[in-house]
């Protein structure tokens, strides 16, 4: 049965995550154009550190796929300056070996491009028969061990192969040893797609800023089964919506299945189980000058540095996690400027996180524990001079500890315990969160309900706003085409 064309909206949103997951609501002008809606209420709660206006981005930093990107032509019109990073043999990326030695510029472009190239297959292979064949605990690190032992590479190749595939770590959030090789298919990236209008969505709602719903309940309203739902917010009000859109994190929804009665149903539960969730954190460090840039170079400013596996500093650093950093230098005017951002991952990012956790941003001590764990690699480039080259700041993002980001950062595909778990099945997961709940009025839109070649990024969020537009639409008896 089709419900009536008149009926009262809910968007409840969190703003404080990387990705955002409020570009979840963005592509849902088709809705508002094809139904008489009589009020929209976006419910948002912003967190008053993480989401304040600063000088840096905490939040995403890379638009994927360029080709009819929808937030990219965003950007765009916003006039945003847009970055596309040097890639082959154009690209300045040092890369250190264990011992903290520069490897040869050459042999670390061969070795990286081997690396991808080992990716890519992992990628292929999973996506024979969707992974089917593949069994659940078996992980992309698995899958390099055996591509390497195949090839004709001597040991160190090979060792120095598989420390460069930790970069994969920094793109999921998590190690290569968790990131399920049967669901590789589910990590190809985006390339293109379409945008909708949604300026006339936030022109025409009715939004709730710095408002925190601890409650969500479904219910019947007459003997018709006509279902309203009741939303409850922190300061105790209350409101009824025919419909609501529930774009919170995916970790979100791990830890609060409780705030949404009558319980789930239990497919709907273990797929929120199911999904991952990575621990992706970034820490950006400002000097007052970018030393690690020689005015003499004319092949290009570098870009990407690469500490594998280090030896040399076993005080902060036993489990010898890799380290990443971008140069912000290496920016177009007006957006360069002399910082390095770090990416961190998994058990590395908790550790950091851990580090400054509880102390004063800015403070003496939390930028001298940050300094201690940083300073064994950006002391290794090019002109640095421990008097000239102190940092002048420090900044770092916690998301783990952030319940509005989901204490995280944004969905992954791993490996699984086949005899703890059974078969988790992570593509019949997503379409079921892609689904929603429709027989109780109940949808999800967010990164983590994107399509398939957009999950994990803010393009897909974007993404998801519209698709469940269309599912309303549906409902409504008017389809896209209507």
């Amino acid at each position: 049965m089709e419900r009536p064309h008149t009926s009262a909206l809910l968007v409840l949103d969190w703003l404080a995550s990387d990705p955002p997951k409020y570009w979840g609501i963005m592509g849902s002008e088709s809705l508002f154009s094809r139904l008489a809606i009589v009020s929209v209420a976006v419910y948002v709660h912003e967190d008053s550190e993480q989401g304040s206006a600063l000088t840096i981005s905490r939040g995403p930093n890379w638009i994927h796929g360029s080709k009819d990107n929808p937030i990219l032509q965003i950007a765009k019109e916003m006039r945003d300056v847009c970055f596309e990073p040097p890639d082959g043999g154009d690209a300045q990326s040092p890369v250190f070996d264990k011992m903290g030695n520069e490897i040869d510029g050459k042999i670390a472009l061969k070795h990286s491009a081997i690396s991808w190239k080992i990716v890519e297959e992992a990628i292929q292979y999973s996506r024979s028969d969707h992974g089917a064949s593949i069994p659940p605990g078996k992980s992309l690190k698995d899958y390099f061990e055996v591509a390497l032992a195949v090839r004709e590479y001597d040991t160190s190749m090979r060792d120095l192969i598989l420390q460069m595939a930790d970069m994969w770590s920094n793109i999921v959030g998590e190690p290569i040893h968790k990131q399920s090789l049967r669901y590789m298919w589910l990590e190809e990236c985006i390339e293109g797609g379409e945008m909708n209008e949604f300026r006339k969505v936030l022109e025409s709602a009715e939004i709730h800023l710095n408002t925190k719903v601890i409650a969500i309940k479904s219910q019947s309203t007459s003997a018709d089964e006509q279902r309203q739902i009741l939303v409850r917010t922190e300061d105790g009000r209350e409101k009824y919506f025919d419909e609501v859109i529930l774009t919170t994190p995916l970790g979100w929804l791990k830890r609060h299945l409780s705030a949404l009665t009558p319980e789930l149903p239990l497919t709907v539960t273990n797929a929120i189980n199911h999904v991952g969730y990575g621990r992706l954190e970034k820490v950006y460090i400002t000097f007052p000058r970018a030393f690690w840039q020689d005015s003499s170079q004319k092949t290009g400013k570098p870009f990407i540095f690469q500490f594998l596996a280090p030896t040399y500093a076993s005080d902060h650093n036993p489990e010898r996690w890799t380290i990443e950093c971008i140069s912000l230098a290496a920016l177009p005017p007006p957006c360069n400027h002399a910082s390095l951002l770090f990416y961190l991952n998994g058990p590395c990012s908790e550790y950091v996180t851990s580090l400054v956790r509880g102390t004063k941003a800015g403070s003496k001590e939390y930028c001298e524990k940050l300094e201690s764990f940083f300073s064994p690699y950006y002391s290794l480039l090019a002109n640095f001079d421990p008097g000239t080259c102190k940092p002048l700041s420090f900044c770092s993002t916690d998301w783990q500890n952030d319940e509005l980001a989901g204490n995280g950062s944004y969905s992954t595909f791993q490996i699984s315990d086949y005899d703890r778990e059974g078969l988790v099945e992570l593509d019949k997961d997503l379409e079921v969160l892609r689904i929603g709940c429709p027989e109780r009025n109940l949808w999800f839109a967010g990164e983590h309900t994107a399509p398939t070649l957009a999950l994990g990024t803010t393009t897909g969020a974007y993404w998801s706003g519209d698709a469940v537009a269309q599912r309303i639409s549906r409902v409504y008896g008017m389809g896209k085409n209507d």
